[in-house]
């Protein structure tokens, strides 16, 4: 029984992986927006989360292709921002907050490679640039500071198409967040 269970499941995987068409194909356009969960920037005791990162990114796609018909390279642009505070008391007569937010802009790549139908896996990098500023309240009110800076990161994604347009979206890596959840828009 065990072998023709195994068996089936190989020939249907073998079958889903054949009939599987490149769902990111020279010229498409797709637009991600997602919030994410695990915040690079701002973490350890004291720290909590404001606003949850929440990203947004555009990719074309330039080469089509690329190794066989089922990969393609895309580029494009992302957005996001995050806040976060950090409060620390000072006995029991007062309390210090620090109020931090970050804006990245940026340019990044990814190689897609599709293995099943509808699922459009991709790995990739990005450069961007970090704003980021933040403001004291509580004990030391009054006080803020802005800095900017480059930030680099590296990801790995997956979109599963419902329809034709529109995908339900998932990243994993290192920028804004560890990990991000979202839907996707092809035009």
């Amino acid at each position: 029984m065990k072998k023709i269970v195994l068996t089936f499941v190989c020939i249907l995987t073998s079958f889903m992986v054949a009939s599987a068409q490149n769902t990111f194909s020279k010229d498409d356009k797709v637009i991600n927006v997602g919030i994410g969960f695990g915040s690079t920037l701002h973490t350890g005791s004291g720290y909590s989360t404001k606003i949850p990162p929440i990203t947004g990114s555009f990719e074309v796609c330039i080469i089509d292709e690329l190794f066989d018909s089922k990969s393609s390279l895309g580029v494009g642009g992302y957005v996001g921002y995050a806040s976060s505070e950090y409060k620390y008391s000072i006995g029991y007569i007062s309390e210090f907050k620090y109020k931090y937010s970050d804006f990245i802009i940026g340019a990044r790549g990814a190689l897609h490679y599709q293995l099943v139908d509808k699922l459009d896996t991709y790995a990739g990098l990005a450069l961007g640039y970090d704003i980021v500023s933040g403001s004291t309240s509580g004990a030391y009110d009054g006080y803020s500071a802005s800095a900017s800076g480059i930030d680099f990161g590296a990801f790995l994604g997956a979109r599963y198409y419902f329809t034709d347009k529109l995908a339900g979206m998932a990243e994993l890596g290192y920028d804004l967040a560890v990990f991000k959840i979202g839907i996707a828009y092809k035009f």
